[in-house]
């Protein structure tokens, strides 16, 4: 039987055991997935999809939070904000994750984003690790669409070549 004794419970790190949260891991999850990734100067994780950018971020006291944060392609007038706030809105009394919203970059143009973030206090499995990611990446890129579906004219300036 052996489900409630020590035995049933795996090592910390052995395979499907928990593990402390790392970059080092997050970079392990991205090559198993096949997905091409950056480091930056300050050590930050990256890589490009069609819709936008994710950076994979490792915060907290102790490098238990894990926030995945992508950035729509597109940068919005002044004129769009209204309209992406209340698109933003929308998502985040429809959907459970991402957390979507607006921002601002240097030039004042509005920028989408999409968020999910996990405290891994205890540790995280190999397999959990991946799972957050491609669910914050798929997640994303749903609401990326959403995006690109709602300013078509937009979109079509900065998608990228075929």
């Amino acid at each position: 039987m052996g489900f409630f004794t020590k035995d049933a419970v795996p090592a910390p790190g052995a395979s499907g055991g928990l593990a402390p949260l790392s970059k080092e891991r997050i970079k392990a999850a991205l090559e198993r997935e096949g997905w091409s990734y950056n480091v930056d100067s300050d050590g930050d994780i990256g890589g490009g999809w069609e819709y936008g950018s994710f950076f994979f971020f490792v915060n907290g006291e102790q490098d238990e939070m894990l926030c995945v944060r992508g950035f729509w392609r597109g940068r919005l007038e002044e004129s769009d904000y209204l309209r992406a706030l209340e698109l933003c809105n929308t998502w985040n009394s429809e959907k459970i994750w991402p957390k979507v919203y607006v921002g601002r970059d240097d030039e004042g143009k509005g920028r989408l984003n999409a968020e999910l973030n996990v405290d891994y206090e205890p540790g995280i499995t190999d397999e959990q690790l991946s799972q957050h990611l491609r669910c914050a990446i798929n997640t994303g890129m749903s609401f990326f669409e959403l995006v690109n579906e709602t300013f078509p004219e937009v979109w079509a300036q900065y998608r990228p070549a075929d």
